[in-house]
């Protein structure tokens, strides 16, 4: 009988985080908490932001706290430069809003290297570039987790694609897709200044920065585009019409000022309050797609309607399809917070890099 050859252990899969702001801080964070729970993680071997390059030789965190003390320098280093090193197997994990990161997806991919990202620009941004990363997945036999990218790890994007693969038909997807203006509509009741609950958002750590950046719709018209792809759907970004809560006179301004002059989106929201008051409904700020295009912006919708419920930061989606025709497959759930989108990178990281279990019926 011949001798039976042990199998040949694989290298071990390293981990590289690209992007150290909040979300790459949760990342770090709860990296280290399921390591001390004894999860079997990828060694985390470096992580990097647009000043600088650590290696993680013990504890991520304290590279993390090097990275973010680190001098702005110019020009600015690119992080990307760093991901030469990881060899097929690996996984970069893209916790950046960078445009020119998630131009690399497609090229990281090609050589084998996993990417997990929550950069909506990937698979958000030209159609071009979202065919390129599924094709480049598939011919370097790689792949690509993207569940942070929409609703913050809710089933969304493995129930459609789920759907499309078992031979259904997507006619419709429309849903409340912002955490943050989710927030603002939940709690928004005509009484107090809506800027008063922008900033109370964005003290909460719900909106960015620049509160225009969730107001504007840009953020629900990336999430629009990857669940339209998602679905089978190659909608283009011009197919997608945005209707924004910002004022022209408050998107010219610089940051600095506009938080100054967030009472300029008081009176035209007093206004719509009113008349969702005037009509029995409420209002939210809904995207929506079909196969003839999309549509971004704030709705009256009756008390009852599928998207009315929810509530702090809930993300709330229906999908209307052939399955789902009298009535839609609802989906809902926290959509904002950098924890749960942390959490969100990490089980798409520990559903590329652990094994499948081998099957056991008989051959």
């Amino acid at each position: 009988m011949s001798a039976v050859l042990p199998f040949a252990r694989p290298a071990p899969r390293r981990l590289a985080l690209l992007g150290t702001g909040t979300v790459g801080t949760a990342f770090v964070q709860r990296y280290q908490a399921l390591e001390a729970r004894g999860v079997e993680l990828p060694q985390f071997s470096w992580l990097a932001n647009s000043r600088t390059a650590r290696a993680c030789e013990q504890q991520p965190a304290q590279a993390l706290e090097r990275a973010n003390d680190a001098a702005r320098t110019a020009p600015a280093l690119q992080p990307w430069a760093e991901a030469e090193g990881l060899q097929r197997g690996d996984v970069v994990v893209d916790a950046t809003a960078s445009d020119d990161v998630a131009n690399w997806h497609e090229q990281w991919l090609a050589r084998g290297v996993h990417v997990v990202t929550a950069n909506k620009l990937g698979q958000g941004a030209q159609l071009a570039r979202a065919q390129a990363i599924a094709g480049s997945g598939l011919d370097g036999g790689a792949r690509y987790g993207d569940s942070a990218t929409v609703g913050a790890g809710l089933p969304l994007l493995s129930s459609l694609r789920g759907l499309v693969a078992g031979g259904d038909r997507i006619h419709r997807v429309e849903g409340v897709l912002s955490g943050s203006l989710a927030w603002l509509f939940h709690h928004y009741d005509g009484q107090r200044p809506f800027s008063a609950w922008v900033r109370e958002a964005a003290g909460a750590g719900y909106t960015e920065p620049d509160p225009r950046v969730d107001l504007s719709g840009e953020d629900v018209r990336r999430k629009l585009l990857i669940l339209a792809r998602a679905s089978g759907i190659a909608l283009r970004a011009e197919q997608v019409a945005v209707n924004s809560l910002v004022p022209d006179a408050l998107a010219v301004l610089p940051t600095t000022q506009a938080i100054e002059q967030l009472a300029l989106l008081d009176a035209p929201l007093q206004r719509h309050w009113e008349q969702a008051r005037a009509q029995g409904g409420c209002l939210r700020f809904i995207g929506g797609f079909d196969h003839d295009g999309a549509t971004v912006g704030l709705r009256i919708v009756p008390l009852d309607h599928p998207l009315a419920g929810g509530a702090q930061t809930d993300n709330r989606v229906a999908i209307h399809s052939d399955r789902y025709n009298a009535q839609p497959l609802l989906i809902q759930g926290p959509g904002a917070g950098a924890g749960i989108t942390a959490a969100a990178l990490l089980d798409d990281v520990l559903s590329i890099t652990r094994p499948s279990t081998p099957s056991t019926t008989p051959r």
